[in-house]
């Protein structure tokens, strides 16, 4: 066996090595440094001197209050990552709070990078995602069910209740991105943007909201 061949397979090992160690945290915490001035672009936020490190970075208040729902779909929805939280960076999270008022919805859209855990804090809310096989999963849930939305699934709520609806969520990156399908066709024309919204509220929402309401036992 030649040396060069030697030198081959032992930087094969090293490399695999190399990727198969430390895949996780180098240390405890790693709150966001929003200050840091960053030489080259990293995937994340740079972290604090851990000297600089506090309670503070691990506590949040942005969710206490309900979001504002006086817009076309009746519905709020207010998402804390690592910029906003410190205490998330580098640990895949972010949390999220959504208001919903009588026959409020959330549209469609998804999060390409994170799986969201929907926990339902108070009302009742039909919630739901379409797969790739475009199979529709929805359910009508009630206070403190928790409803799943896979990664990169678009998904939807709508409050199918007699009273304003307040779900928390939890999602598994701390930069979860949102694409809006609606968002997404429309955002060059806001007037066709706003009327397609309008009809969907007055005629579609408010007859999955009378469904749903006819079929609560």
């Amino acid at each position: 066996m030649n040396s060069t061949l030697v030198f081959f397979i032992i930087l094969c090992i090293t490399s695999v090595s190399i990727c198969l160690a430390d895949n996780g945290n180098l240390q405890d915490t790693c709150p966001t440094d929003l200050t840091a001035k960053e030489a080259v672009f990293i995937n994340g936020f740079p972290c604090k001197k851990p000297s600089s490190i506090a309670a503070a970075d691990f506590k949040v208040s942005n969710l206490k209050q309900a979001g504002d729902t006086d817009n076309f779909l009746l519905s709020s929805v207010n998402i804390v990552t690592a910029a906003d939280f410190p205490g998330l960076n580098t640990l895949g999270l972010s949390i999220a709070r959504t208001d919903l008022d009588l026959d409020g919805m959330v549209m469609p859209h998804s999060h390409p990078r994170a799986t969201e855990l929907f926990f339902l804090r108070k009302g009742i809310v039909l919630a739901g995602f379409i797969d790739t096989s475009n199979t529709l999963f929805q359910s009508l849930i009630k206070e403190g069910d928790v409803f799943l939305f896979p990664k990169g699934m678009l998904h939807f709520c709508l409050n199918a209740g007699y009273e304003t609806a307040i779900a928390f969520s939890v999602m598994s990156s701390q930069n979860p991105g949102t694409v809006s399908i609606s968002g997404a066709i429309f955002e060059t024309d806001k007037e066709l943007k706003e009327r397609i919204t309008r009809r969907l509220v007055s005629a579609g929402a408010t007859n999955m909201a009378n469904f749903s309401r006819n079929h609560i036992q």
